[in-house]
């Protein structure tokens, strides 16, 4: 079985690991003020794209 004939340092495998993050979910303020992950309907209200999509949920 091939072995490798260096150690890797925690320089190179930090270089190579660089794009293995999980991106920051982008959040929007809906028209009712609330937090939304932007492309979902509201929970609040149940807005999308200035249209009633969902029965509110405190409805």
């Amino acid at each position: 079985m091939a072995l490798p004939k260096k150690k890797t340092s925690k320089s190179r495998k930090n270089m190579r690991r660089s794009h293995d993050h999980v991106d920051t979910p982008n959040v929007v303020l809906c028209k009712c003020g609330e937090p939304v992950l932007s492309h979902r309907a509201c929970s609040a209200c149940g807005n999308y794209k200035d249209r009633q999509a969902l029965t509110p949920a405190n409805a």
